[in-house]
């Protein structure tokens, strides 16, 4: 497979969108607290169809559905400490499964990232989208970790740290990637020019700075208008490629797990991006594969 280090020397690479919407459009219920890891544990084709769409779409590399896959929510809905820890390492194997099928037919080269989600995500009350968490340092790294180390062991080419709201919960994370070793891309939720915790970026992106495991930082699942902010702030103060995959730019409504309001997703934003310094470039929740092979032509033709 690609060293993600080696991919990186192109001038774009193409991420997926999301995959939530895409298991909905499908005809799947993610309403429950597990989001799109239930269909890791029952009807895991669809999530190998769901990261082919994506590949066939134009998308270079596969975003597993471990994002609100954690040892605690898994546990939580019955399953053993076993079960739960292979249903984490197996996302890995679904997105590797498209990824190999896909190439085999098409000779590209195609890459798997180990989706990390926030603390937030597993509470699943919409707490990613706010940070502070009030827990302690130690309480996130007990979180974390386990998970890192569960997914890492699956051997994805990479690790997506992404969604992260607040400068404190990516103090304890940065830490661990790199005594994990992994290589990882890092992309922050931001609202304006500030985290959504209310951190200015500048200070946010300072944490990723000296990193020897992230190699690119950005900004994800946050309205298209605030990304090209969040993009020049990343490379300015990192020194690194930037990371670049907006929602649709509708809202969160945690009670409904469902998003509301207006769409504002348009590819031909993206080449500013580009020129801002960003490097990986996709969409989250709520953009699908017709939008990514849109992006792919902006892009790439």
């Amino acid at each position: 497979m690609p060293l993600f280090d080696e991919v990186l020397k192109r001038r774009v690479v193409i991420l997926d969108g999301g995959m939530s919407n895409a298991l909905e459009d499908r005809g799947h219920d993610l309403s429950d607290d597990l989001w799109t890891a239930r269909l890791l544990r029952d009807d895991p084709a669809e999530i190998v169809a769901v990261h082919r769409a994506y590949f066939e779409a134009g998308a270079d590399v596969a975003t597993t559905a471990s994002y609100q896959a954690s040892m605690p929510g898994l546990i939580r809905a019955g399953l053993s400490d076993e079960a739960a820890a292979g249903l984490i390492r197996s996302s890995v194997h679904r997105a590797r499964e498209a990824a190999e099928a896909v190439a085999a037919s098409t000779g590209r080269e195609l890459l798997v990232a180990a989706s990390v989600g926030p603390y937030g995500a597993a509470l699943a009350d919409g707490s990613e989208y706010r940070g502070r968490y009030g827990v302690s340092a130690a309480a996130l790294r007990d979180f974390h970790a386990p998970r890192l180390e569960l997914l890492a062991s699956a051997a994805p080419d990479l690790l997506a740290v992404e969604t992260i709201p607040d400068l404190d919960e990516a103090e304890v994370l940065v830490p661990l990637l790199d005594a994990l070793g992994v290589p990882a891309w890092f992309s922050y939720s931001v609202s304006g020019d500030q985290t959504r915790s209310g951190q200015p970026l500048r200070a946010a992106y300072e944490v990723l700075a000296g990193s020897t495991a992230v190699l690119a930082a950005g900004v994800n699942c946050s309205a298209p208008a605030d990304v090209l902010t969040a993009v020049q702030t990343a490379v300015s103060v990192t020194g690194k490629p930037g990371v670049a995959y907006p929602n649709r730019g509708e809202a969160w409504d945690a009670r409904s797990h469902s998003w509301a309001g207006q769409g504002s997703f348009d590819p031909a934003l993206a080449t500013t991006w580009v020129d801002a310094g960003a490097r990986l470039i996709g969409g989250c929740c709520r953009v699908g594969p017709a939008d990514i092979a849109r992006l792919a032509t902006t892009l790439l033709h």
